[in-house]
């Protein structure tokens, strides 16, 4: 009788570390794909051509709620300048609390957001960044989502052009077009 008990002990740890390694992988493939993001955000405001009145000062990124790209954003913020700008990073927790901004990212958790958020920008200057599968087509400038196990982002020029920004035929060309 104790054997088996040993037998289901030794059984049920295994499939618990089976399960750990599992959740560990999966959150640093996130977390690596958070790495991945900050490039192609960065990449995104150099790459985007805003109006005159919105190329001087500090550039902001908000984030709206909790995401791992925020740390990820903050140590890229620390390290890099757009041209002789800083980059100004603040998480918001909700809609009401953005103000004018260049590029505000909305996590997949936060994705139900997205009309809030169009509603309070109406055609201002921001790039509005997504993760969640649909928000390309719903209005938002650049959607993240994976395509054959890599990350891509989906571009829509229309919301774009709302906003008053231009993408560059170089960009568009490492998007999936909306």
């Amino acid at each position: 009788m104790r054997d088996i008990r040993n037998y289901l002990f030794v059984g049920i740890m295994r499939i618990r570390l089976l399960f750990i390694f599992i959740f560990l992988g999966a959150f640093t493939l996130k977390a690596q794909n958070y790495q991945t993001y900050t490039l192609y955000v960065h990449s995104f405001a150099k790459m985007i051509q805003w109006p005159e009145e919105d190329k001087k000062g500090d550039f902001e990124i908000f984030v709206l709620g909790e995401s791992p790209i925020f740390a990820e954003l903050q140590k890229m913020a620390e390290k890099k300048k757009l041209g002789d700008r800083v980059i100004k990073l603040s998480k918001i927790a909700s809609i009401s609390d953005f103000r004018k901004g260049h590029m505000l990212f909305i996590p997949a958790a936060q994705s139900g957001k997205l009309t809030d958020a169009l509603t309070k920008i109406g055609d201002k200057s921001t790039l509005i960044i997504t993760e969640q599968t649909g928000l390309g087509a719903k209005g938002s400038g650049i959607n993240f989502f994976m395509k054959e196990g890599k990350l891509a982002f989906e571009l829509n020029q229309a919301a774009l052009a709302k906003h008053k920004l231009k993408a560059p035929i170089e960009l568009s060309r490492l998007a999936t077009i909306i």
